[in-house]
Parts: structure tokens; sequence; C-alpha cells
């Protein structure tokens, strides 16, 4: 989640995408709003000690 915020600071007006594995996955509130757009599911990854993070994910 530290490089995804990282990217997400530079370009905060941006959707940030991040490809693992064969899927581009998406988080927190841009994976909210790439869940809405696309019709996908809303669906949350652990984050170690803190709360669990939104997530969204499609096929490379």
């Amino acid at each position: 989640m530290r490089q995804y915020m990282e990217v997400k600071n530079q370009y905060s007006d941006a959707i940030v995408l991040f490809r693992m594995g064969d899927f581009y996955e998406t988080f927190s509130e841009d994976a909210k709003i790439t869940a809405r757009i696309l019709g996908i599911v809303l669906t949350k990854r652990s984050n170690g000690a803190a709360a669990d993070v939104p997530l969204a994910g499609f096929p490379y």
C-alpha cells in the first residue's frame, strides 16, 4: 500500500491501476469509483494492522 499511496499522491486526480500478476488492481476511493463505473465487484484486502482497504480488479 505504501507504493500505491506514493503514486496516488503524485497523481491525485487520476485513478491509479497497479498490475498484480494477471490483473490490474485499484484501491481505496479509486476502487469504489472503478467498481461503480465498470460494474465489477468491490472487495477488500487486508492492510496489515490497519483496517481493510477497498479493492477492485480486472484481468490484464
